[in-house]
């Protein structure tokens, strides 16, 4: 940890690391699996095989009915998402302290674009970041480094040690890896041996009041 230089720049992952939204889009998806007529995951396993973006994943799960899916489960989402929406404990606390010590805040997440943002207004939280990235709106999706590069353009700083990528999963991880950041895992459980064998955290926190903790340290 001494070893590490102060962030500069640090890049939010969005789903369960600032906000609560699964249980929307797991629900969302079960209405795609029972249209499709495939048999439909518990919560446990969602949290399990959800991490890339609609466009990655729905093709291996759907085939080439993949597009309709799509409608369907953007269909189901956009029912509920905003009114489900959920910050989590510790989010604008860090935030605020992050501002004032002069840190750039983006997001990157392989959420689609236009509800990621929506969600960010509904919160009014837009203007506390340099950038939101969603899905396409850079050439590739996490775990590629392309949304990392994008959420710091025009920001004086460049990917790299100065960075912090905070996330849940083993995706933001990997996209850490790949950009060349400082990968942050944060969650109640540490990581277990061998779980992230290729793409380890550098750090891990239990919630974002810890990262602020951790921060102020540094």
């Amino acid at each position: 940890m001494s070893s590490l230089p102060p962030p500069k720049a640090m890049v939010f992952d969005w789903d369960n690391t600032l906000v609560d939204t699964f249980p929307t889009i797991h629900a969302a998806l079960n209405v795609v699996q029972e249209a499709m007529g495939v048999e439909k995951w518990t919560l446990e396993e969602a949290h399990v095989k959800v991490r890339q973006s609609v466009r990655d994943v729905f093709p291996v799960m759907f085939g080439d009915r993949w597009e309709e899916a799509r409608e369907i489960f953007y269909r189901a989402f956009e029912d509920v998402h905003l009114r489900e929406l959920r910050v989590l404990p510790g989010a604008e606390d860090l935030f605020d302290h992050l501002r004032a010590a002069g840190v750039t805040l983006s997001v990157v997440s392989n959420k689609t674009a236009r509800y990621l943002r929506r969600e960010a207004e509904h919160l009014g939280w837009s203007a506390r970041f340099h950038r939101v990235v969603g899905a396409t709106d850079a050439a590739r999706d996490k775990p590629a480094p392309d949304p990392v590069h994008l959420s710091l353009q025009g920001a004086g700083v460049m990917a790299g040690p100065e960075v912090w990528f905070v996330g849940d999963t083993d995706i933001d991880l990997e996209c850490a890896h790949h950009a060349g950041c400082v990968p942050v895992l944060v969650r109640k459980s540490p990581p277990l041996p061998g779980e992230f064998p290729a793409f380890p955290p550098i750090l891990h926190v239990h919630d974002l009041f810890e990262l602020k903790t951790l921060v102020k340290r540094n």
